[in-house]
C-alpha cells in the first residue's frame, strides 16, 4: 500500500471513529435519563423511526438496511477516489451516518434529543424545528464541506 492511501485510510478511519463514539457516548447521557428543559432548547430523548423529519418512517425495518447499502457505497466510491482533501469530511459524514445507523439496530430508531423550539419559531406560530442529534450536525457539516471542494476544485490538490 502506498503512503497516500495510508494516509487517506488513517485520516478516513480516525474522523469516523471519532464522530461515531462522541456521538454514542452523547446518546448515551439521553438513553440512561439526561434531560435539559429551557425557553429556546429542550434536550429531550426521542427515537427517531425515519430520516429527517421522520420521513420514510413506512420503510420501518428495510431503512437501515437501504441506508447501510448508501453508506458502503459511499465508502467505496471515495476509497476509488483516494484524494486525502475528502478523507476528514467523508470521514466526519460517515461516522455520523454509521451511528445512527447503529442506532437503528440497538434501539430501533435514531436517537435524538436536541429539540430547537426558540427564534424565530414563535414569530410564525410555530411550536418549533425537528429534534436532531450530534451526528446529523456532523453529517450537515461534512456535506457542505463536500459541496464546497466539488465546487472549488482548486481546494482538492490530491
Amino acid at each position: 500500500m502506498d503512503n497516500k492511501t495510508v494516509r487517506f485510510s488513517l485520516i478516513l478511519f480516525f474522523s469516523l471513529a471519532g464522530i461515531f463514539i462522541i456521538d454514542q457516548n452523547i446518546k448515551k447521557l439521553f438513553v440512561e435519563g439526561f434531560r435539559y428543559y429551557s425557553e429556546w432548547v429542550d434536550l429531550i430523548l426521542v427515537y427517531n423511526k425515519g430520516v429527517a423529519f421522520s420521513m420514510f418512517s413506512f420503510l420501518q425495518e428495510y431503512l437501515k438496511y437501504i441506508q447501510l447499502t448508501l453508506v458502503i457505497g459511499v465508502l467505496v466510491y471515495v476509497f476509488y477516489l483516494k484524494k486525502i482533501c475528502y478523507a476528514l469530511p467523508v470521514g466526519i459524514l460517515l461516522g455520523g451516518a454509521f451511528s445512527n445507523i447503529y442506532d437503528r439496530f440497538i434501539h430501533e430508531g435514531v436517537v435524538d434529543m436536541v429539540y430547537w423550539h426558540g427564534w424565530p419559531y414563535p414569530l410564525f406560530g410555530e411550536v418549533g424545528f425537528a429534534v436532531f442529534n450530534f451526528a446529523d450536525v456532523m453529517i450537515d457539516v461534512a456535506v457542505v464541506w463536500l459541496l464546497i471542494l466539488n465546487y472549488k476544485p482548486k481546494l482538492c490538490k490530491s
